[in-house]
């Protein structure tokens, strides 16, 4: 899986985990994109740092580096969405 991917999915997911802390898929879906990032792409630690009204702020270390990635928040906030507006999961 490409970087970008693995990164804006492990976004979308941590996001859900923290909206909903008893969804235990939810959980374990993370840490299998977190699994991906760490294994696969070598990122040491991950965390969003902060939310604007137009950005999500996810800082990384990656080959000893510490990055920022900035992502659109309406669409890591997209899956979210999608949850909440479907009856099923709620």
């Amino acid at each position: 899986m490409r970087f970008e991917d693995a990164l804006f999915n492990w976004l979308q997911i941590q996001i859900v985990a923290d909206a909903r802390p008893d969804d235990g898929a939810a959980s374990e879906t993370r840490d299998f994109f977190l699994e991906i990032l760490t294994e696969d792409h070598g990122v040491t630690s991950i965390s969003i740092e902060k939310l604007d009204d137009t950005m999500i702020h996810i800082r990384y270390e990656h080959e000893g580096r510490t990055r920022l990635q900035l992502v659109p928040r309406e669409a890591g906030e997209q899956l979210l969405s999608d949850i909440k507006a479907n009856p099923k999961y709620n």
